[in-house]
């Protein structure tokens, strides 16, 4: 029953990035994987898939009532599963008030945990939001009752997803007890083959240098943007012109004020510097 391999994130860290690339090494076609194609790894949070287990409508449940049931969603398709599923996922790894955990390990095969630092999530947040407001943005990230998609009405497409704060978000998961293969965002830019192939081999593709490669490419950053231009991306939210917006490492530095970048650090300092963001006194490193 262990099927499901999570790609898991807090928001605006990588995850789609990820995906591109599973989906270009899983394919391994001889031209890049369409980016409005990630269909083998559906967003966790989707309405349709909760709806198509459950047999009724997550509109006519609270958020409570579809927080008890998505564990045993889960658990349903990994049941029904004859190989591995992935799953797309930005909700924290939480404990339901019945102490149920919202992710079942018995259905668990393992995660893969993107993280990126957080001074340039605040700013890509804030693009994503369609505010540019980055204290905004940093007090969002800094809110342990943090959701997205929280929103009842028939037709919004993902269920409520309980994010927390970006530094309980990221410990969730970390020390969760499941099989966890942490990626640095900033890793996947400087050192991409050494990166994407760890992943590779997590996922149980590890052994064909020449097939990573190609998937490594295919799913470039500048590729990316280019297939956005050409066909516009289904993921994008509404409001913004591009997804694939710079995907640069420290662009932080030239749009959050000191008192920003001071206030960010002062949240997350250190989970920041458990991952290698912060020097032992203090100091951004990227």
């Amino acid at each position: 029953m262990k099927r499901i391999l999570w790609l898991a994130s807090y928001p605006k860290s990588g995850n789609t990035w990820l995906r591109v690339f599973l989906a270009n090494l899983l394919s391994d076609e001889p031209h890049p994987a369409d980016i409005n194609r990630l269909d083998f790894a559906p967003v966790a949070g989707a309405r349709p898939l909760f709806d198509r287990a459950v047999g009724y409508e997550a509109a006519d449940l609270t958020f409570d009532e579809v927080d008890r049931l998505r564990p045993e969603v889960y658990a349903h398709y990994a049941r029904q599963a004859a190989d591995t599923i992935f799953l797309k996922i930005h909700d924290a790894c939480f404990h339901l008030p019945d102490g149920r955990p919202l992710i079942p390990a018995e259905a668990t095969r393992g995660v893969i945990y993107v993280i990126r630092n957080p001074l340039d999530v605040c700013v890509s947040w804030a693009y994503h939001s369609g505010h540019d407001d980055y204290d905004k943005a940093a007090a969002f990230m800094a809110n342990p009752e943090a959701y997205v998609a929280g929103n009842p009405k028939r037709g919004i497409p993902q269920l409520r997803q309980r994010l927390e704060s970006w530094s309980a978000h990221v410990l969730s998961w970390i020390t969760s007890g499941l099989p966890v293969h942490t990626m640095r965002y900033e890793d996947m830019h400087l050192r991409p083959m050494e990166t994407f192939t760890a992943a590779a081999a997590f996922v149980g593709k590890g052994d064909d240098p020449e097939r990573i490669a190609r998937a490594v490419r295919f799913s470039d950053f500048e590729q990316l943007k280019r297939q956005e231009k050409e066909r516009g991306f289904c993921e994008r939210a509404t409001g913004t012109p591009a997804f694939f917006r710079e995907g640069r490492i420290g662009g932080w530095r030239e749009r959050l004020t000191e008192a920003q970048a001071m206030r960010i650090i002062r949240d997350h300092g250190d989970v920041m510097r458990r991952f290698g963001y912060l020097t032992s006194t203090g100091e951004a490193v990227y």
